[in-house]
Parts: C-alpha cells; sequence; structure tokens
C-alpha cells in the first residue's frame, strides 16, 4: 500500500466519520426522511455527472430491480435509521455502533448458509455486543424518555449492511461504479413516497444546507470514488480497514464540532466493538503491514 492509497483510507474515514455530525444537524431541522432523501438523491445527481463525463452506462434495464433492492438495503433504509437516531443519539454512538456492520453480516450468512461461525468468530460477536451494552448502558442518554426507538434504529440500521452484504454474497455481479450509482437512484426512488407524508419541522437554514449538501455530494458521491478507488489498489481486505477507523472521526467530529462528551464508556465500548469487528472479519494488522510492503 502505497502512501497516497494510506492517504485515501484516512480521508474516506473522516468523511464518512462527518456523515453523522451531518445528519445530527440536518435531522432535527429538516426531518429524517427528507434528510436521507436528500443525501442519496444529491449522490445520485453527482455520480450521474461523473457517469455523463466518463460515458458510463449503468444498465438500468437490466438491472432496476438490482438497484432497488441494493439502493433500499444499504443506503435508504440505514440512512433512514441513521437520521432518525440522530434526533437523540450522539453522533459519537451512532458512528461506533455502525462499526458493527460486519459483525451483523457473519451473523445473517451464518443464518442463511446454515454454518456454524467459528470460535474466532463467536468471540467477535460476542465482544461486540458487550461493546454496545458498555456504550449505550453507562451513557446519560440512555436515562431520555422514549431512547429504546433510536436504540433500536441505529442497531437496525448496522443489520441492514449485514444483510446487503449477505446479498451481495448471491447476487448477479455488477460493475462498482454501477452499483453505486444505480443504488443511488435506487434508494432515492425508494424514499421519494415517504416524504410526502414528513414535512420538513422547520425552516432551512445556512449550516443545515451546507450539512446536507456534505453530506448528499461528499459523505455518499465522493466516498464511494474514494472507497472503490481503494478497492481496485489494494483490493477489498485492505479497503476494509476503513470500518476501523471511521468511529476514531465519528467521535472526534462530535467532540469538537457538538460538544459531546468523551466518557470511559464511549472508549471501552469502541475498542470492544472495534476488536469483535476485527475476530468477525478476519483482520490482522500484520497481514496489512506485509500488503504494505508487497504493494508499496
Amino acid at each position: 500500500m502505497d502512501l497516497q492509497s494510506i492517504l485515501r483510507l484516512v480521508i474516506l474515514a473522516a468523511i464518512w466519520g462527518g456523515s453523522f455530525l451531518f445528519m445530527k444537524i440536518a435531522s432535527p431541522v429538516l426531518g429524517a426522511p427528507l434528510v436521507a432523501e436528500l443525501r442519496v438523491g444529491l449522490a445520485a445527481l453527482f455520480l450521474s455527472i461523473i457517469a455523463l463525463i466518463f460515458k458510463r452506462s449503468f444498465q438500468l434495464k437490466e438491472n432496476w430491480r438490482h438497484y432497488l433492492f441494493v439502493g433500499s438495503l444499504n443506503s435508504a433504509l440505514p440512512f433512514l435509521l441513521f437520521c432518525y437516531a440522530a434526533l437523540n443519539l450522539p453522533a459519537s454512538i451512532l458512528s461506533i455502533v455502525n462499526a458493527t456492520a460486519p459483525i451483523w453480516g457473519i451473523v445473517f450468512v451464518s443464518i442463511w448458509e446454515r454454518q456454524w461461525m467459528s470460535a474466532k468468530c463467536g468471540l467477535g460477536l460476542f465482544l461486540g455486543i458487550v461493546g454496545v451494552a458498555v456504550l449505550l448502558g453507562f451513557d446519560p442518554v440512555i436515562m431520555q424518555p422514549s431512547i429504546m426507538l433510536p436504540i433500536l434504529a441505529v442497531l437496525g440500521a448496522a443489520a441492514c449492511y449485514g444483510l446487503a452484504t449477505t446479498y451481495a454474497r448471491q447476487a448477479k455481479s455488477v460493475d462498482p461504479f454501477n452499483n453505486a450509482h444505480g443504488s443511488m437512484w435506487g434508494a432515492t426512488v425508494v424514499l421519494l413516497p415517504i416524504i410526502l407524508f414528513f414535512p420538513a419541522p422547520h425552516a432551512l437554514t445556512l449550516e443545515v444546507t451546507y450539512a446536507v449538501l456534505l453530506l448528499g455530494i461528499v459523505c455518499s458521491g465522493v466516498a464511494y470514488l474514494l472507497y472503490f478507488r481503494l478497492v481496485q489498489d489494494i483490493g477489498p481486505p485492505s479497503a476494509l480497514t476503513v470500518t476501523f477507523i471511521v468511529p476514531v472521526f465519528g467521535v472526534l467530529w462530535g467532540y469538537l464540532f457538538l460538544d459531546e462528551k468523551v466518557g470511559w464508556h464511549t472508549l471501552v465500548g469502541a475498542v470492544m466493538i472495534i476488536i469483535g469487528t476485527s475476530f468477525v472479519t478476519g483482520f490482522s494488522l500484520k497481514r496489512l503491514i506485509n500488503a504494505k510492503v508487497v504493494n508499496g
């Protein structure tokens, strides 16, 4: 892995970590459905411009069902759930729980393929569960009324990514860029009817406008391009390293810009979730270092 790939990896983690900050800013003003719709809609428009520049067709006629399903499971539903959870939960918690997505993926794959997970995966699952319990159980926010639904929402959002991973294992092979482009349009179509029933509760402000633009264009459109470039350059296993860095930036941005408190439970819960995820995914720092030597 060369210096440019390392830099892209860190930038991608910083961008995706920032998405939770922007959802936290925009959702209370515009409402969860509208923020989710604007995010995927702006990303779809941005990727369409890129497709036009490079003359890329995303083969809508052949793959529209696939795009609708992937868009629903990998973007529309998790974004909607994260935006809803952002109304009550700190951005730092959202980013940390998001790191459990690979754990959910292993659980669903094991159920789908009717296979027992390995002892190491089982330990990773246990650590992930305990990490979430520590993260949420000792946070003062847990004492707020009606907090259970937001907690279930953020866990459900991470689970959606796990389901999407399970589907991808047996879905038709589609070009990565076309997958991103088509699924963003699919998510836009799926969310469009919902926003008709949930108008924005407050007037749009300049701060929220910036947050929505960054969320849609940068955190979705640009981020997808960076991610697929990383997959192409260093391979999926090394690109998956971003999963472990995103919570660092999610907590950092929440602390710097939203004045969110970072307690011992935040750090302990995050470390347990990250270690659990590394067990489940088979991540190895030694293997990553060796990959840097080989690819560098």
